[in-house]
């Protein structure tokens, strides 16, 4: 179970890390990219960042090598932005939660379509 503290400095974190790469942030393999959530470990060593991405599958794989060379230049930026004695190590992953509520869409509106036509 997570604890208050890092909720909070995941939100805090999430909050900073857009604003920098809305920005600061020139690698062309990040295009558009959303931060969905940061989990951060109780002991506020590492910050998982998920994100999600509009666009095909090779988008997706940019954008997490993109976002993965980027992470030294984040961290600092972190650091200096956020009072934290260690700012976490910061691990990229792709969200698929929104890519499958789509998919889940789809086939309701697929079923949809057929009850209509008989």
């Amino acid at each position: 179970m997570a604890s208050q503290r890092s909720v909070r400095v995941g939100e805090l974190i999430q909050q900073e890390l857009s604003e920098i790469m809305l920005r600061g942030l020139r690698d062309p393999r990040i295009g558009f990219v959303t931060l969905m959530s940061v989990d951060v470990t109780s002991d506020l060593r590492i910050a998982k960042v998920y994100f999600t991405v509009m666009g095909e599958e090779i988008d997706v794989e940019q954008t997490q090598q993109g976002l993965e060379s980027a992470a030294p230049y984040l961290r600092r930026e972190l650091g200096k932005r956020l009072k934290l004695r260690h700012v976490p190590e910061l691990l990229f992953k792709f969200d698929q939660s929104v890519a499958y509520g789509n998919h889940i869409e789809s086939i309701i509106k697929k079923i949809a379509q057929e009850e209509d036509a008989e």
